[in-house]
């Protein structure tokens, strides 16, 4: 990644290798630093070391059953809700509550979820309701060897951002056009979906789908809260040796995180060949007519929905709660007690980081879309679609040997390798949109480069800007390993507190700090929102 960048120096324009020069400074020191981490993982004893170990066999298990199993369930949710639902009313209003439902960090989530569908959860309580339990039944609804409840919390959350990710490709995309066309010649909605929609945006998705499958071989924070104790998944052992003092077990950590490499590869290869036999034994469509199954009756966009209105009130509910016990459904006395003696320092340091992260990202992205190599955007993509525990070890690596690990610096910087490619994937798209001939006038009545972008581009680009500001700023909210490592255990976020809390804590502390997880992240965009509709109160085409 590293010498690709530095090719691109060498080739650009002085304002090119200038633009270029933040994003080296972000993905350049990791380079050495996966070396330095993996170094050790090409030692045979160290694989042998790895194949004996106990845990090993069923950790493997467990991540693979969670990850594929929540990749599928993701795409099966995102594609039968596109499928049955767009375009029309339902879809529109889908997409009105996804931001809300996004913003929603994944620990938090999974905390929330923790509470809803535990033995003593809330919806026990309400079948116990009807059943007269007196005790919690003996269930293994979360935490089960098989990572099942963590495989569910996982479609949940990514089938929300597979829905984003779709619904910006049909944005792009003629759809709405050739559905009508496909309906008048007689076609049922599922044919046109199957024979003509699905294989234009299949092809498009391809990275989504990448980047989902990655994030759930490489979770921890959910992992800890809903998957399996002992042994747990892959990623949870792999952060464990990594963070232990041992050599031998750094060194197989190393060895475990490559396999987490060829795991992605060899799920990503299948893909791929199942979809080169699919198109080889593709037949043209013979003209028959079949009528679509009525499937609207199963409303699973109220399903997710009230899932993810649900996850929020069973954090605000045991953050107030005095005393709640089984079966009741509701606490039994509600008190601000855990508000009012609340530690506060886990917030303040949230809030300044993940300012701090966004706010150096914002002006890199766009000195990056105006100026940089734009061939080189897969690379920045490669944080989205690679196991996390590798980059974060490459990351832990550089910092040690640069003596920096345990620093404010080195924790803004550990954030942007995460905060950066999902701010240009989110502003690319207005990027692009905006009517070059605007600048083209700028540039005509003798305006530079620079200043044409400052007076003419920027500001009209203000509203997408405030919202990949904000989107910056949620996903350093929600970083876990990165706050770990290169924190060096000195810095506490509400991420950390609300994993670490989770091993068995106050649930009320707990509740506490996975609601203000969700607060941070909802408050920005609030605030965007609120910032865009100011700014262009009185400029009619940035409303």
């Amino acid at each position: 990644m590293a010498q690709a960048l530095r090719l691109a120096l060498k080739r650009s324009l002085p304002w090119q290798r200038l633009a270029a020069l933040p994003v080296f400074l972000i993905f350049g020191p990791l380079l050495p630093g996966l070396y330095w981490a993996l170094i050790p993982a090409f030692d045979a004893t160290v694989w042998q070391a790895l194949w004996l170990d106990a845990e090993w066999p069923q950790a493997l298990r467990a991540t693979l059953i969670s990850s594929v199993l929540s990749t599928l369930l993701a795409c099966a949710i995102a594609t039968l809700l596109a499928t049955l639902h767009y375009p029309g009313r339902v879809w529109t209003l889908l997409q009105r509550r996804l931001p809300l439902l996004l913003a929603l960090p994944h620990a938090a989530f999974a905390v929330g979820f923790f509470f809803l569908i535990a033995p003593s959860g809330w919806l026990a309580r309400a079948v116990a309701h009807f059943v007269q339990w007196t005790s919690p039944p003996d269930w293994v609804t979360v935490q089960d060897p098989c990572a099942l409840s963590l495989a569910l919390a996982l479609a949940i959350k990514e089938s929300w951002f597979l829905l984003w990710m779709l619904a910006a490709v049909l944005g792009e995309q003629t759809v709405s056009r050739q559905m009508v066309v496909g309906r008048s010649l007689g076609y049922s909605r599922t044919q046109i979906w199957r024979l003509i929609v699905w294989p234009q945006l299949l092809p498009r998705l391809t990275w989504p789908v990448m980047a989902v499958f990655a994030y759930g071989l490489s979770v921890v924070d959910m992992a800890i809260i809903l998957g399996p104790g002992t042994p747990p998944t892959l990623a949870v052992l792999v952060w464990r040796w990594l963070a232990d003092p041992d050599t031998a077990l750094q060194a197989r950590s190393s060895a475990a995180s490559l396999v987490l490499l060829v795991i992605l590869l060899a799920g990503v290869l299948t893909v791929r060949g199942l979809w080169w036999l699919w198109l080889r034994q593709r037949t043209y469509p013979g003209g028959l007519r079949r009528p679509s199954a009525n499937w609207r009756w199963f409303k699973l966009h109220t399903l997710l929905i009230l899932t993810g209105y649900a996850v929020v009130l069973m954090l605000l509910l045991w953050s107030v709660a005095q005393a709640w016990f089984f079966p009741a459904l509701l606490p039994d006395a509600v008190s601000l007690a855990s508000w009012q003696q609340a530690d506060w320092a886990p917030f303040w340091t949230t809030l300044w980081l993940a300012a701090a992260a966004s706010g150096l990202c914002l002006p890199a992205v766009l000195v990056w879309l105006e100026w940089g190599p734009q061939r080189l955007n897969a690379l920045l993509y490669l944080p989205l679609i690679v196991p996390a525990l590798p980059l974060v070890a490459g990351q832990y690596a550089s910092l040690l040997h640069l003596h920096l690990d345990g620093t404010a610096a080195a924790l803004v910087w550990s954030h942007l390798l995460w905060v950066l490619p999902y701010m240009v994937l989110t502003l690319i798209g207005p990027y692009r949109a905006f009517d070059s001939r605007l600048m083209t006038s700028a540039r005509a009545l003798g305006c530079s480069p620079w200043r044409a972008c400052l007076v003419v581009k920027w500001p009209a680009l203000l509203r997408p800007m405030l919202a990949t500001l904000a989107v910056g700023f949620a996903v350093s909210v929600a970083q876990y390993l990165p706050t770990l490592f290169a924190g060096g255990g000195r810095f506490a976020t509400v991420t950390t507190e609300a994993v670490a809390l989770s091993a068995g804590g106050n649930r009320r502390v707990l509740a506490l700090q996975a609601l203000l997880q969700v607060a941070l992240p909802m408050a920005a965009f609030g605030l965007a929102a609120v910032a865009a509709y100011w700014l262009g109160q009185h400029r009619k085409g940035l409303r």
